[in-house]
């Protein structure tokens, strides 16, 4: 068996039982962002068994296109959404607006390529309507921004599996036993995937970042408020300097945080979101990379990074407070107390 067959094989196999894992907690926590990660978990378990079939079988255009709706389009979108949840009473709000205006951007500059023409036009209105709508309510400390957020992932992947089974497909299918890509689509539903994919795949690799800094012991070297009560002025400059300020206290409070982390003295959810970050990281490199042209480490890096996110999640107390068999009632782990609570 081939390596083509076997790493999107395990990969379907491992995104199930997350998703399973996922949406049993939510059955018991009722936590918005388990479901909708259980959600983002099986569309990627359905794109990697779509590739394993398509690897041993060959390729057929239901397939292909099912492959491409619920792994370029739909799996990212989701899980960064489930991001957005868990952070929403943050102001993570700020950065996913921010990526929601950038993904329109890129849909907006790439129309022509993927012959979308007035597609383009609209999904940039579309993203900056939406990112104004979300970072007011972060301004004025709402917790509906993430449902802003919702509104337009459900809609997009609404279009988005419209034009992936209308879409005439431009180029031949992927060769049986071969890396598939995306090139048989040249096509308004590449719009969708930029659309979902950015702030979605950025969102989940920064979510984590930022999680980890709201829970691990720092020291501000770069102090900046984001308080709303402030001039209009001195807040957007202190939104601007936020965005160095972070970066830079993040870094050079790494090493308290490595001491706390030895010694007991850290909230779960700091190694746990760097971990889901550092698989972030991995899946959206190797995608990207696959989108230029270089598939040699697309497959490895989907199931290296997919196993990084299991162990992020199953370390995080706030996703899991105790790890058990889905829908059963054994408990393999059971619940922890925090050390530590976020400075």
């Amino acid at each position: 068996m081939s390596l083509n067959v076997l790493l999107p094989a395990v990969g379907a196999v491992l995104a199930l039982i997350f998703a399973m894992a996922l949406f049993d907690q939510w059955r018991e926590r009722r936590r918005g962002f388990q479901l909708i990660w259980a959600v983002g978990m099986l569309f990627f378990a359905i794109a990697d068994a779509c590739e394993a079939i398509g690897a041993i079988s060959g390729w057929n255009e239901p397939m292909y296109r099912t492959w491409y709706l619920t792994g370029a389009v739909f799996t990212a979108g989701w899980l960064g959404l489930g991001t957005a949840y868990l952070l929403g009473k943050t102001r993570f709000g700020y950065a996913y607006a921010l990526l929601v205006f950038f993904g329109g951007f890129l849909a907006f500059v790439t129309r022509n390529t993927y012959g979308a023409g007035t597609i383009g036009l609209l999904a940039l209105i579309a993203a900056a309507v939406i990112a104004i709508a979300i970072a007011i309510e972060t301004y004025f400390q709402n917790e509906r921004w993430p449902q802003i957020a919702a509104a337009a992932v459900v809609v997009a992947s609404a279009v988005g599996a419209y034009f992936a089974f209308t879409d005439p497909l431009s180029a031949p299918l992927p060769a049986q036993d071969a890396v598939p890509t995306g090139a048989a689509f040249s096509s308004p539903v590449r719009i969708f995937s930029l659309f979902l994919n950015v702030p979605g795949g950025i969102g989940l690799v920064l979510g984590a970042f930022f999680s980890a800094y709201v829970f691990m012991p720092k020291k501000r070297y770069l102090p900046y408020s984001l308080d709303p009560g402030q001039k209009g002025d001195q807040f957007l400059f202190n939104l601007i300097i936020a965005v160095v300020a972070i970066p830079v206290n993040f870094v050079l409070s790494l090493p308290g945080a490595i001491v706390a982390l030895f010694t007991g003295h850290i909230h779960s959810r700091v190694p746990a979101t760097l971990l889901i970050a550092l698989g972030g990281l991995i899946v959206s490199s190797g995608d990207s990379l696959a989108r230029l042209g270089s598939t040699s480490m697309y497959s490895v890096a989907k199931i290296v990074g997919l196993v990084l996110i299991f162990l992020g999640f199953l370390v995080s107390i706030e996703a899991f407070r105790e790890i058990r068999i889905p829908f059963t009632g054994r408990v393999l782990r059971g619940a922890r107390n925090e050390h530590s609570a976020a400075s």
